[in-house]
Protein backbone atom coordinates (compact mmCIF):
# COMPACT_ATOMS: atom_id res chain seq x y z
CA UNK A 1 0.00 0.00 0.00
CA UNK A 2 1.18 3.49 -0.88
CA UNK A 3 2.01 5.91 1.93
CA UNK A 4 -0.34 8.86 2.50
CA UNK A 5 0.61 12.07 0.70
CA UNK A 6 -0.85 15.57 0.73
CA UNK A 7 -1.74 17.53 -2.39
CA UNK A 8 -3.18 20.97 -3.04
CA UNK A 9 -6.36 21.13 -5.10
CA UNK A 10 -7.04 24.34 -7.04
CA UNK A 11 -10.81 24.79 -7.19
CA UNK A 12 -12.85 26.89 -9.62
CA UNK A 13 -16.55 27.07 -10.40
CA UNK A 14 -17.48 26.71 -14.06
CA UNK A 15 -20.25 28.49 -15.97
CA UNK A 16 -22.70 25.65 -15.17
CA UNK A 17 -22.09 25.93 -11.41
CA UNK A 18 -19.95 22.78 -11.11
CA UNK A 19 -16.82 22.83 -9.00
CA UNK A 20 -13.72 21.88 -10.98
CA UNK A 21 -10.53 20.83 -9.21
CA UNK A 22 -6.99 20.30 -10.42
CA UNK A 23 -3.81 19.12 -8.70
CA UNK A 24 -0.95 21.18 -10.18
CA UNK A 25 1.64 18.64 -8.96
CA UNK A 26 0.15 15.84 -11.07
CA UNK A 27 -0.16 16.04 -14.84
CA UNK A 28 -3.77 15.74 -16.11
CA UNK A 29 -5.16 15.28 -12.58
CA UNK A 30 -8.54 16.97 -12.45
CA UNK A 31 -12.18 16.26 -11.72
CA UNK A 32 -15.49 17.99 -11.00
CA UNK A 33 -18.50 17.79 -8.70
CA UNK A 34 -21.79 19.50 -7.97
CA UNK A 35 -20.59 20.32 -4.44
CA UNK A 36 -17.14 20.82 -2.96
CA UNK A 37 -17.61 17.63 -0.91
CA UNK A 38 -18.43 15.66 -4.08
CA UNK A 39 -15.48 17.26 -5.87
CA UNK A 40 -13.07 16.31 -3.09
CA UNK A 41 -14.25 12.68 -3.09
CA UNK A 42 -13.80 12.60 -6.86
CA UNK A 43 -10.36 14.19 -6.48
CA UNK A 44 -9.27 11.47 -4.04
CA UNK A 45 -10.15 8.85 -6.66
CA UNK A 46 -8.37 10.61 -9.52
CA UNK A 47 -5.28 11.38 -7.40
CA UNK A 48 -5.07 7.70 -6.51
CA UNK A 49 -5.27 6.76 -10.19
CA UNK A 50 -2.61 9.32 -11.14
CA UNK A 51 -0.26 8.09 -8.40
CA UNK A 52 -0.77 4.46 -9.41
CA UNK A 53 0.10 5.33 -13.00
CA UNK A 54 3.22 7.21 -11.90
CA UNK A 55 4.24 4.31 -9.66
CA UNK A 56 3.79 1.83 -12.51
CA UNK A 57 6.10 3.98 -14.64
CA UNK A 58 8.57 4.56 -11.76
CA UNK A 59 8.01 8.33 -11.96
CA UNK A 60 7.02 9.18 -8.37
CA UNK A 61 10.23 11.12 -7.86
CA UNK A 62 9.26 13.54 -10.66
CA UNK A 63 6.35 15.19 -8.84
CA UNK A 64 6.33 18.96 -9.25
CA UNK A 65 6.45 21.09 -6.11
CA UNK A 66 3.36 23.25 -5.62
CA UNK A 67 4.52 26.78 -4.81
CA UNK A 68 1.28 28.74 -4.53
CA UNK A 69 -1.26 30.92 -6.26
CA UNK A 70 -0.61 34.55 -7.11
CA UNK A 71 -3.11 37.15 -8.28
CA UNK A 72 -2.06 39.42 -11.14
CA UNK A 73 -3.84 42.37 -12.74
CA UNK A 74 -3.43 43.11 -16.41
Amino acid sequence: MMKKREFYVVIERDEDGFYVGEVPQLKACYSQGETIDELMENMKDVITMCLEELEENNNLVSLNEFVGVQKIRV
